[in-house]
């Protein structure tokens, strides 16, 4: 029961250190972090698939992995939207 809430205290704690570090960056880092942002969603989705097609592993796992691959897919090609948006904004008009 301990760890259940150690573990509780240290995910709340992360949440609001997160929030404050993410609140207080700049319009101008934005689209350096967001690439950041979309290379460790990469690094998820390969995981991810590496878990998902394990052998032997129980289905729950299976189960969290395709959700997690999905999240980690909706993360990418968001990213890359904005960041392909923001960049559009830096180019001269025609």
């Amino acid at each position: 029961m301990t760890d259940l809430v150690m573990l509780l205290t240290v995910f709340v704690l992360a949440i609001f250190v997160g929030f404050e570090v993410i609140t207080k960056v700049p319009p101008t880092l934005h689209t350096p972090l967001m690439s950041g942002s979309n290379a460790i969603s990469g690094i998820t989705i390969i995981g991810a698939l590496v878990l998902a097609g394990a052998i032997g592993e129980p289905k729950l796992s299976k189960i969290l992995a395709t959700v997690a691959v999905a999240f980690a897919a909706i993360n990418v090609v968001g990213g890359f939207l904005v960041t392909h948006r923001m960049l559009e904004m830096f180019q001269k008009k025609k």
